[in-house]
């Protein structure tokens, strides 16, 4: 058995509720952050070709499951069994931050919004549940408090010594790309995992893009769940911000402008309600407010974004901070009766926007 440690610093504020809707340190978030990346780094590992109910048992064993069986002499035996991945954090405490006051940032343009005058609060537009926008964005009055940027724990981790090479790169990929909480997808939530050892053949002399678990995007079409991060012909699919800023507030208010663009690059035609058929915005997420599809929201469907963001430090100025865009694709579920030639279509234009607004250097970076 291996234990580390590591530092865990949020660079936004995280809206990490417990049972009572408080922003609270726990472990639970963290661990099902980790399976989430060790599932890529798992993909990866086997040439992105996955035979899922494998992958699944080797996870249930390794982290702890209720639901494994195999047959023996004819009769079927359980595998339940605990984790072997222990996660421990030397607090539990409620995050320091409790009213939303002299945060938000100055309002930006979104052109469908007409009955507040076409503005709306950058942060309220990123948080949008959390955050209440309505008059001021203050937060929800079911959010007591939240976890605030600059807040620090310490993460122990044991594992066995045979698995924890795939552990630490799962917790090295959490680093540079993972979020955890509420909105977490709009980079809220952003932290960092320090120090980062890179665990044995993943050493300080290799490239870091190395270790990006990276696959041509279409190809990640073929499977339904998030196993790795996309890339074309040009690089991976993966932006930076052009500018590094001094505080999160003001990084989070060029994420939210960015944001609006891509979304509504794709304008709603004035057609009856609800749409008989999926429009382009459709395939980026859902539900859209006033625009419903008929068939999908029959059966209630929900599609989170698959295009994520994360904030992160500068590389050249580690006391700034960088805003990262990437995509990570993957197959609709069936219930969608996802349209591939359209989809396709749909995050090409995302991709050519990206890359004017992720100017002057029209190369793609990563680390």
């Amino acid at each position: 058995m291996i234990t580390r440690c590591y530092t865990v610093q949020f660079f936004t504020p995280a809206f990490l509720g417990d049972a009572e809707q408080n922003g609270r340190w726990r472990t639970p978030p963290f661990k099902a952050l980790l399976r989430q990346w060790w599932r890529v780094v798992y993909a990866a590992d086997h040439g992105f070709n996955v035979d899922v109910e494998t992958m699944r048992r080797e996870e249930g064993l390794l982290f702890g499951n209720a639901w494994l069986s195999h047959q023996e002499n004819g009769r079927e035996v359980t595998d339940h069994c605990k984790s072997l991945v222990r996660l421990r954090l030397d607090r539990w405490q409620p995050g320091n931050l409790k009213s939303w006051n002299g945060l938000e940032q100055s309002s930006v343009t979104h052109p469908e919004v007409q009955k507040t005058n076409y503005k709306v609060g950058p942060h309220a537009y990123l948080g949008y549940g959390p955050l209440d926008g309505r008059g001021g964005t203050k937060l929800n009055e079911k959010v007591k408090v939240v976890v605030n940027a600059g807040e620090c724990a310490t993460l122990s981790i044991a594992v066995p010594n045979e698995h924890a090479s795939r552990i630490e790169r799962a917790l090295w990929l959490m680093d540079r790309y993972g979020t955890i909480g509420g909105r977490s997808r709009n980079g809220w939530g952003s932290f960092a995992v320090l120090p980062l050892p890179l665990g044995e053949g993943w050493g300080e002399g290799r490239s870091p893009a190395s270790t990006v678990p990276l696959r041509k995007w279409q190809g990640c079409l073929d499977c339904d769940w998030p196993h790795a991060i996309g890339q074309d012909d040009q690089g991976p699919l993966i932006w930076q911000t052009t500018k590094a800023y001094d505080d999160w507030k003001a990084l989070m208010r060029e994420l939210a402008i960015i944001k609006i663009g891509l979304r509504t690059q794709f304008v709603f035609p004035n057609a009856q309600l609800p749409h008989s058929m999926p429009l382009p915005r459709h395939w980026l997420s859902y539900p859209i407010t006033t625009h419903k599809v008929r068939d999908w929201e029959k059966q209630n469907l929900r599609l989170p974004n698959i295009l994520r963001f994360k904030i992160r430090s500068d590389t050249a100025d580690p006391k700034k901070l960088r805003g990262v865009i990437f995509h990570m694709p993957c197959l609709l579920p069936p219930e969608f009766s996802p349209d591939p030639s359209a989809i396709e279509a749909t995050w090409l234009t995302v991709h050519t926007l990206l890359d004017e607004l992720c100017k002057p250097s029209n190369n793609r970076t990563y680390s």
